[in-house]
């Protein structure tokens, strides 16, 4: 382990973020050094990553696959853990620099409630995280002073658009939507969309989950509620526009009326590298902007009426409380069913609005509340989702 290198764990290194990561890494190894890699059940290629990059432990989540981890690295020196709770642990470990928090959804929070509690510094893709308990994390980042860069392309690109604007009031932040799939598809249209429809996104490599997210635009209603928490602004002064063509990845508007763009090609390389580098920025290879190639840009407002989850995210985020916390557990809930084809696209915003109106309300919640929200919010939605129709 080097001395002068910046020690980073990776948790979720196995999906699309962590795997972008450690490329990042790798093409950065005179800077960066993987001190931990995480994976919760991808234990196959958690062991090809670990041959490569030697961390000084690894953890998998579904304890199953210890034996197996653990006989695959046997031959070298890499600590082997497994459990969720091994996972927390790893994120609070005093050598570590740097915490990418790339799991997917809930399972994010705790892990990242403990690299907080340590005073680490937070690269974080896991919106899930600031969705479910904004209030309780920004209250910890500020007590343990630690800092959170974030990763998403969207919360990146606003977070570079304030560099060097110190205490110049915010006067609104534009987050961009690609729109996804089914941007021009009618009510009557997605009906019909299948899973391995709404898993072909056109213009970003990402996860199921994610993809899925993107395609019903729970995603953006998600970076919604992330932005309030990670900026401080209020509901009224986050605006989400469609831009298909994902070059402008957000937008920050002042009180004297301009407004900064963040603009680049699609790739969520620069956004991890940026969060690992900052203040700095690295020359990198990254593929250039072409503007006699990208010559068009256009802007169009979401349809809330043909994607509902977008608008349950305002609602959510302006009731506060556990509403976000129910929003997210009954989403995760859906987007599973709906990858098995156990319900259809539409079926997904039916079930969580139903969920939301039957849900108990927590208007202050502790941590304990978040973790009893969501235990709940998965029985009452697969109850839900058990009786429902089939599509």
């Amino acid at each position: 382990m080097s001395d002068t290198k910046k020690q980073i764990a990776i948790l979720g290194s196995t999906g699309s973020i962590g795997t972008q990561a450690l490329e990042v890494i790798s093409d950065n190894d005179s800077l960066f050094e993987t001190y931990a890699l995480t994976a919760n059940n991808q234990v196959d290629l958690l062991i090809e990553q670990a041959r490569k990059f030697k961390p000084e432990m690894v953890a998998i989540a579904n304890e199953a696959h210890y034996l197996k981890l653990k006989d695959a690295l046997a031959d070298l020196p890499i600590k082997v853990f497994a459990g969720a709770d091994s996972i927390a642990q790893i994120a609070e470990m005093q050598p570590v620099d740097i915490v990418l928090t790339a799991m997917v959804g809930y399972s994010g929070l705790k892990p990242t409630i403990s690299a907080v509690k340590a005073g680490k510094k937070i690269a974080l893709a896991n919106k899930e995280t600031l969705v479910v308990a904004g209030e309780l994390i920004c209250d910890l980042v500020a007590k343990h002073n630690s800092a959170i860069l974030p990763v998403d392309s969207e919360h990146s690109a606003i977070f570079q658009c304030l560099v060097g604007e110190g205490n110049n009031p915010v006067e609104k932040i534009i987050l961009t939507a690609s729109g996804g799939p089914f941007r021009t598809k009618s009510m009557s249209e997605l009906e019909h969309v299948t899973s391995a429809q709404a898993l072909k996104h056109p213009n970003w490599d990402m996860g199921a989950k994610i993809t899925i997210d993107s395609a019903s635009m729970m995603n953006k209603g998600f970076e919604v509620i992330e932005a309030k928490w990670l900026f401080g602004v209020t509901p009224e002064q986050i605006d989400v526009v469609v831009h298909p063509q994902s070059i402008i990845h957000s937008m920050v508007q002042f009180a004297d009326s301009s407004i900064k763009a963040q603009m680049g090609l699609p790739d969520m390389k620069l956004p991890i590298q940026y969060a690992f580098t900052y203040p700095d920025r690295l020359k990198t290879n990254f593929p250039r902007l072409d503007f006699n190639i990208c010559s068009q840009f256009t802007f169009e407002r979401p349809d809330m009426e043909r994607f509902r989850n977008l608008a349950f995210a305002f609602y959510a985020m302006e009731r506060g409380g556990n509403m976000p916390c129910i929003l997210n557990a009954a989403n995760e809930v859906v987007v599973a069913e709906f990858l098995k084809n156990k319900i259809g696209f539409l079926q997904m915003s039916d079930i969580i609005e139903s969920v939301m109106a039957k849900a108990h309300f927590v208007a202050q919640p502790t941590y304990e509340d978040y973790v009893a929200t969501d235990a709940a919010i998965r029985i009452l939605t697969n109850e839900i989702v058990n009786s429902a129709p089939n599509p």
